[in-house]
């Protein structure tokens, strides 16, 4: 079975409830027990050993007593990159409704509405950084874009 084809259906679910449960570090750390684990997910606890331990054996989690760590493989595999870059934009506010619905379509992680000098700070893997670029250029609307990429994580 190749890791595309496993990544599928429960297990990816399994992935995905323990990044948005879990606090980032260098990894995605969950405290949780097995048994609430299992009970969100509407599964019994010896079916999720079995997925945990397929997730475990394909380098996409880490566990130990009382926690589960998404690696970055995982977190990969989720579409979130480490170390991403960082757009920041000034829109039209005549066309900002219309600016996000297209914008919300993008590869990117998250978008942030800010206040101040910009108006969005858009989240965006380095590995899809050019793609949405270019899609961001033609968005109407967009007056300004500043892009800055993370070099290094400092806490």
């Amino acid at each position: 079975m190749t890791e595309e084809a496993f990544l599928t259906g429960r297990p990816l679910r399994i992935l995905r409830l323990l990044h948005e449960e879990g606090n980032r570090a260098s990894v995605f750390t969950l405290e949780v027990r097995q048994r609430e684990l299992a009970a969100q997910l509407g599964i019994s606890r010896q079916a999720l050993n079995v997925h945990l331990r397929k997730l475990r054996d394909n380098h996409y989690i880490r566990t130990g007593r009382g926690f589960i760590d998404i690696t970055e493989k995982g977190l990969h595999a989720l579409g979130i990159s480490i170390s991403p870059a960082f757009v920041f934009l000034k829109i039209s506010p005549l066309k900002r409704k219309q600016a996000y619905e297209q914008i919300f379509t993008f590869p990117i992680q998250r978008v942030f509405r800010v206040t101040g000098e910009m108006d969005a700070i858009l989240v965006i893997d380095r590995d899809k950084l050019e793609d949405a670029l270019s899609m961001l250029g033609n968005v109407e609307g967009v007056l300004d874009t500043r892009t800055y990429i993370a070099i290094q994580t400092l806490k």
